[in-house]
């Protein structure tokens, strides 16, 4: 069978608001209806909205060179393809693997995030059958059968198809967004809430630049959904030309969503007071706590709804994204070929939703700090995919028709290749943050064991496909990879 023939595709399917709702909800998540408390004792409120929207303007920054490669490469594997066009085949599975390692770490965290909300509502159902204690965290039997159902029931629907998937996401991502614009209402018409409850404006301890940068260090997991977008773009069925203008109003209105949720969780009762409630009781979910705190029940079936939709866009938009890149990688013989096959009947990289699944089922068995954990770990590996996919594009751009001369298949807009390196730059700067010890949002110590057994297991996966991957002809991997003999 000669190459053309072996290279599977996917089905084009996907529309404009679903690609933009797959970007939105995977960025929103869970994050900003349950992390809003630790933010602000990191950074205090206005240090967290600070970070957390020049983190979206650093992304959007980014976003020029995801614009102009989906565009110019519109082929699912997003970073996988983007490092190999750049920096070839070693490069290209580093990117590839650890941008899996992001997109697996989401699943994983949105799942175990599920069994937070239902341990709020239900304490006393969730702690039925107590195992073990993680970190001060109780680990429950029900809390990790409602975890590892929910990434079971979304790895089979994402094998439905994608037509499926994108419908469904956007319906969540709009129950989401009408959950914030309600309880924003609340806040205001309610008695109780205040805006001079979110004083002092920073934490108290540490200089405002340092409460910022904290923050700035999360932008990579805050944001990673909308990198969702040129996983999708082999199943659009519309032009590539307009995901750069799906990439920038999703991340608008996520960084709106995050600012909206931190500043009604700081409105109902100075912040400080909070998070010393939260920590004296013992309280699983402070946000729904202080939502409860002003609107009563109907605040919290409000922000249940909303959170449940933040974890669903989220473990569906990952789902999506971690099984079409193991299905680039596996095309490209550098995971084993079983990845590279798709589901008979729905036309889906089944076996990467399966493979997503298993590595995912693991996390509810580690509790709620092992989601702290993961968040360091998902940031360094989507990191890492940004720092190759802006590298890429700076060397697709020319300051000059003098620098075209050098590369001739570059783009003369001295305004994206200014663009590009600035994207460059913040994705240095966000692994700097991340990975240099003395800043304080470094890694942890079990976020540096957990990402060594992923570096391990990545070693593994290579050197048992090495061979087949470096011997095929630069041609037909350009077309295995690219769907072009040519880059």
């Amino acid at each position: 069978m000669g190459i053309e023939e072996d290279r599977k595709k996917l089905e084009r399917s996907l529309k404009p608001h679903w690609v933009w709702a797959i970007a939105f909800g995977s960025a929103i998540g869970w994050g900003a209806f349950i992390l809003p408390p630790d933010w602000m004792g990191d950074a205090g409120p206005l240090g967290v909205i600070i970070g957390i929207l020049l983190g979206a303007i650093l992304m959007m920054i980014i976003g020029v060179s995801y614009g102009y490669l989906i565009e110019k490469f519109p082929v699912t594997g997003g970073e996988f393809a983007y490092a190999y066009i750049g920096f070839g085949r070693k490069f290209a599975f580093l990117a590839g693997w650890f941008l899996t390692l992001g997109y697996m770490c989401i699943v994983a965290l949105n799942a175990s995030a599920l069994s937070l909300l239902a341990k709020f509502l239900f304490p006393d159902f969730m702690t039925i059958g107590t195992l073990y204690t993680v970190a001060g965290y109780d680990v429950s039997i029900m809390q990790i059968l409602l975890s590892s159902l929910a990434i079971i029931i979304f790895g089979l629907l994402n094998i439905r198809g994608a037509k499926f998937s994108g419908n469904v996401q956007f319906i969540f991502a709009m129950v989401l967004i009408t959950g914030i614009v309600l309880l924003g209402l609340g806040a205001i018409f309610t008695e109780g809430p205040s805006i001079s409850n979110a004083t002092p404006a920073f934490k108290p301890d540490q200089s405002m630049v340092v409460s910022i940068l904290t923050i700035l260090a999360l932008a990579p997991f805050a944001y990673v959904g909308f990198d969702n977008i040129p996983q999708a773009a082999e199943e659009f069925d519309f032009s590539p030309k307009k995901a750069f203008a799906l990439i920038i109003w999703s991340l608008l209105a996520a960084g709106l969503a995050y600012s909206a949720m931190i500043l009604i969780t700081a409105s109902t009762m100075p912040w400080q007071e909070l998070n010393n409630v939260i920590n004296a009781q013992n309280i699983e979910w402070g946000v729904g706590h202080a939502i409860e705190s002003y609107m009563g029940r109907l605040g919290v079936f409000i922000i249940a709804a909303a959170v449940s939709m933040g974890i669903f866009t989220g473990l569906n938009g990952f789902m999506i994204s971690s099984s079409r890149l193991t299905f680039a990688m596996g095309r490209a013989r550098i995971l084993p070929n079983v990845f590279r096959k798709l589901h008979p009947k729905y036309n889906t990289p089944y076996v990467g939703v399966a493979f997503t699944m298993l590595i995912c089922l693991i996390a509810p068995w580690f509790g709620r700090e092992a989601l702290l954990w993961v968040v360091d770990m998902s940031s360094t590996g989507v990191a890492i995919a940004y720092f190759f996919c802006t590298a890429t594009a700076y060397k697709y751009f020319a300051w000059s028709e003098s620098g075209k001369k050098k590369n001739p298949k570059a783009l003369v807009s001295p305004v994206r290749k200014a663009f590009s390196l600035l994207g460059l730059i913040s994705s240095i700067g966000f692994l700097v943050l991340l990975l240099f010890p003395p800043m304080p949002s470094s890694l942890g110590r079990e976020s540096y064991i957990a990402l060594g057994v992923w570096i391990l297991l990545g070693i593994v996966f290579y050197f048992a496909n090495q061979k087949r991957y470096n011997d095929i002809a630069e041609k037909d991997m350009n077309y295995l990879i690219l769907e072009k003999e040519e880059v």
